[in-house]
């Protein structure tokens, strides 16, 4: 069997489609085509149906698929652990974010490493949905506060904290430790219950609650900071999206969240070692933080 014919079914089988395939790959839909079709010629057997808006596997090609795909991604990493310590970091570089941190860290940071590593191509994709990488074809995906998950090693490399904040000119509610739930006017996510009390902390024992009553609601929490910058209330938004508004003065901090801190982790496929490209661009994006914290995976 021709290993690259084999590498390029095995890719098309992963992502459903030539074109998906070569979306992902950067590889064209002829190259794709012709192998699998060498392929099917050199083993006798029909791998694929072809239809005309979509394709399917044979039980063949399923079989092949699954009993391959693991071997040809050991191989692949074989070689690249060769070569690993003494490597320039080169090649394509795909990174899934979600869309709050993308806009507000990831110009900056892409910026830095495209500078620095000029042989290497970097995509970094802004989403909110729970990717694949492997499935979708991405080298590293960052994610908040992730549920363990054993096909994902990686990195947490901050620690994030949710701040309630408002227009320095926004009258405060009446706070005491202890007390009821004091109502503020709000804007919320679409998401949020309607029986939320945001917990601010006070000291190390109390805490003060107020209930927000919800001016507008977004699916967003770029949308959710500027309605707040524009007036609309106050708002519970990462840290990390409003520090540069505190700093200049446009907004004010009423208190931090007393939940858990914000996790922020980088991680990768199990399946895959660690390559130069991606530990590379692991490297600039813990310098781009003060607060460097690393950990093994959960």
């Amino acid at each position: 069997m021709d290993l690259e014919a084999l590498a390029d079914f095995n890719l098309v089988a992963a992502h459903g489609g030539f074109g998906r395939a070569g979306r992902i790959s950067g590889r064209s839909k002829a190259t794709l085509s012709r192998h699998v079709n060498e392929l099917e010629h050199s083993l006798g057997v029909r791998l694929i149906e072809r239809g005309s808006q979509s394709l399917r596997l044979t039980d063949e090609g399923r079989a092949l698929y699954e009993r391959t795909d693991g071997l040809m991604a050991e191989i692949a990493e074989a070689g690249e652990a060769i070569v690993l310590g003494a490597s320039t970091p080169r090649g394509r570089l795909r990174v899934s974010a979600p869309v709050v941190f993308a806009h507000v860290a990831l110009p900056m940071i892409g910026t830095r490493f495209a500078l620095a590593y000029p042989e290497v191509k970097l995509e970094i994709v802004a989403e909110d949905r729970k990717v694949d990488p492997v499935e979708d074809g991405y080298d590293l995906v960052i994610r908040i506060d992730p549920s363990p998950d054993e096909r994902l090693i990686g990195r947490r490399f901050l620690n994030d904290e949710r701040l309630i904040v408002a227009l320095p000119d926004m009258p405060r509610p009446q706070l005491a430790p202890g007390g009821g739930p004091s109502p503020v006017k709000a804007v919320l996510l679409s998401a949020t219950s309607l029986n939320v009390v945001w917990r601010l902390k006070f000291d190390f024992e109390n805490e003060i609650l107020l209930k927000p009553e919800p001016i507008l609601r977004f699916s967003s929490l770029l949308m959710v900071r500027d309605a707040v910058l524009a007036g609309a209330g106050a708002a519970l938004l990462p840290k990390l999206l409003v520090a540069g508004d505190i700093e200049a003065g446009r907004l004010v901090c009423w208190g931090t969240d007393a939940g858990p801190p914000v996790e922020i982790w980088a991680l990768q496929s199990s399946r895959r070692l660690i390559g130069a490209k991606v530990r590379a661009f692991l490297d600039v994006m813990e310098r781009a933080f003060p607060t460097k914290v690393f950990v093994s995976a959960p």
